[in-house]
């Protein structure tokens, strides 16, 4: 699988879903001036948590851009304008959040996840990503928050926690007196990171092929009915699936055991928020890793993606008992 490393990109950016969204806003009556509520409070913390890098010799693209998405939203807080549609102000915080928090995840990387602070890291981080969602809620504007922040937003929110989770679950599966004292908080982690990836590719619809694509549009037909949309679509699933495998090999199928403990990862966002269901790790991780291994020996074939390891993993998902 891919490095680590590598797995989390920058945001998702809110220019191309903002003339969108403020539509629909102002079409539903739903614009209005001065902060929305909650909005103040949250750009202190945020404010704070820029601070505490810089304070440190932090210095960062993402910082810079997180820093200049709060200054923008000061501004018009400040302003008060009537033309400031709250879907705005909510796309730039999401922004900021996305910006701000991919700094901290990097240093989480880079240090190899600490093992006495990592989790609560992890925790917090989590949380953090789920404000923009929580904040749409609090202002009782009755939209999807997909309607209000956009695809590309939304998407990017669920896919930063399922591949923090990813990587986390990556680094401290490898440390055996970690594991054998803390198999429950591993299969939690596993359990959330895996339906936040499942979320992330939930919400466009895959394209339905009918004899109108031509064939010079064949591949890109194909993608698209397989729900991968981007590279990142195409890593969600074979995240998911790399992610099913470890649960199924290092945790046992199980039932519900370690979702009955104390959260080690806050259940947060609208997909993540009741887990009351067991993820079935050997049949969800068979379909994930099926499609990804179809996909790049199909279409994407000769493009540089691997599926040996998914292979195997399929092997071990269709043998073991």
């Amino acid at each position: 699988m891919a490095d680590a490393r590598h797995v989390v990109p920058g945001a998702g950016t809110a220019a191309g879903m903002a003339a969108a969204a403020a539509g629909v806003m102002a079409a539903k009556g739903l614009g209005g001036t001065g902060p929305l509520p909650g909005l103040r409070r949250r750009l202190a913390a945020l404010g704070r948590r820029l601070e505490a890098p810089r304070g440190a010799g932090g210095d960062d693209t993402f910082l810079a851009k997180g820093s200049a998405a709060l200054e923008k939203l000061e501004a018009l807080c400040v302003e008060g304008s009537e033309n400031t549609h709250p879907s705005r102000l909510l796309q730039l915080y999401t922004q900021a959040v996305l910006d701000i928090t991919y700094f901290e995840e990097s240093q989480l990387v880079d240090e190899d996840f600490p093992e006495e602070t990592s989790l609560e890291k992890v925790k917090e981080l989590t949380s953090v990503l789920s404000e923009p969602e929580d904040l749409v809620t609090e202002c009782s504007i009755n939209e999807d928050p997909i309607n209000i922040l956009g695809t590309e937003l939304v998407e990017c929110l669920y896919w930063r926690r399922g591949a923090l989770l990813y990587m986390y679950c990556h680094t401290v599966k490898e440390r055996s007196e970690w594991l054998q004292e803390n198999v429950a908080i591993l299969k939690k982690c596993l359990n959330d990171g895996v339906r936040y990836l499942m979320k992330m590719l939930s919400f466009r619809c895959p394209l339905q092929i009918n004899e109108d694509v031509s064939l010079q549009d064949k591949d890109t037909a194909r993608l698209l009915s397989e729900g991968v949309f981007s590279d990142t679509h195409l890593l969600a699933m074979v995240y998911s699936g790399e992610m099913c495998y470890w649960g199924l090999k290092l945790c046992g199928q199980g039932e519900q055991e370690s979702l009955e403990t104390p959260d080690p990862v806050p259940k947060s966002g609208p997909g993540c928020r009741s887990h009351s269901a067991p993820l079935d790790f050997r049949e969800l991780g068979k379909s994930m890793l099926t499609k990804y291994v179809s996909v790049c020996e199909g279409p994407l074939h000769g493009q540089g993606w691997s599926t040996s390891s998914a292979k195997q993993m399929l092997c071990y998902l269709g043998t073991k008992k």
